[in-house]
């Protein structure tokens, strides 16, 4: 039975090279033809390509590569060459492509696609976070989050908690009401990654105003009352002493102002 060997060589995982290779090879698979498939990772210097080059050599195997050092792909393309090795760049052609049509110099930097897969299924993992501990919906939310945001309605808390989650953060956030106790959990949470969410009374029975029109209620309603509000201020007041977080009057911040003053003081904490 004939044997194909065939060598990957990558830089990192080498998952593209060999799903690449075994898609070729399907191809041409038959019942006489065998493959092995052995794939060389994390490769990063000449030393370590010359020897699975002689070693391909001796084995008589067919080398794929994906590297993004043009140094280690110019030494395969010589070595290859002198060793007559059958060698294959699925790397390197699209990189001096893009080299072309984007007038830059690629990082040759290993791993960045790894990289940049982690991020994002960070940023969908604590996305999904927000919406779930949104509302104090479930408060065991609290002492798992990276941060925690304490205020009355309409104090955006929301916005806040999905903006701070696209930038990875795992975000809890808590409506304060004077006929509700808060969850025993903030008060036991660390006081550093928690942060009161406060604003001016008129501002917020604006705000609360345009929102029952917008549901299309009266605006006269208690929820948006001045005397109201005060009531619901002096209770937050009472709890986030409890709690010794840090406040922030979010008056006249937008969303962004706001995250980001938060970010640097926990850079600080």
């Amino acid at each position: 039975m004939n044997l194909l060997r065939v060598f990957v060589i990558s830089d990192s995982v080498g998952e593209t090279g060999e799903l690449v290779a075994k898609a070729a090879v399907s191809q041409y698979l038959n019942p006489d033809q065998n493959v092995s498939l052995k794939r060389f990772p994390y490769i990063d210097s000449i030393d370590q390509v010359k020897d699975i080059i002689h070693m391909a050599a001796d084995q008589r195997a067919f080398v794929v590569y994906t590297l993004v050092s043009n140094k280690l792909r110019e030494f395969i393309v010589k070595e290859t060459a002198r060793l007559h090795v059958t060698a294959v760049d699925l790397m390197g052609p699209l990189l001096d492509a893009l080299k072309v049509e984007l007038n830059a110099e690629p990082l040759e930097e290993a791993g960045l696609v790894r990289k940049l897969d982690d991020d994002y299924f960070k940023k969908v993992e604590a996305i999904e976070f927000a919406v779930k501990y949104d509302d104090g919906r479930d408060p065991r939310g609290i002492l798992m989050a990276d941060i925690v945001l304490v205020g009355i309605s309409r104090t955006s808390k929301t916005p806040l908690s999905q903006y701070l989650a696209h930038k990875r953060l795992k975000v809890a956030n808590v409506p304060l009401v004077p006929e509700v106790d808060p969850p025993d959990e903030l008060y036991r949470v660390d006081p550093a990654k928690c942060f009161g969410l406060v604003i001016s009374p008129e501002k917020l029975n604006h705000i609360r105003k345009e929102r029952l029109i917008a549901l299309g209620l009266n605006d006269d309603a208690n929820y948006a009352k001045i005397q109201r509000i005060h009531e619901e201020i002096v209770h937050f007041n009472k709890v986030v002493e409890k709690i010794d977080c840090e406040v922030i009057d979010v008056t006249n911040r937008a969303v962004e102002e706001t995250a980001n003053l938060i970010m640097n003081k926990l850079k600080q904490s």
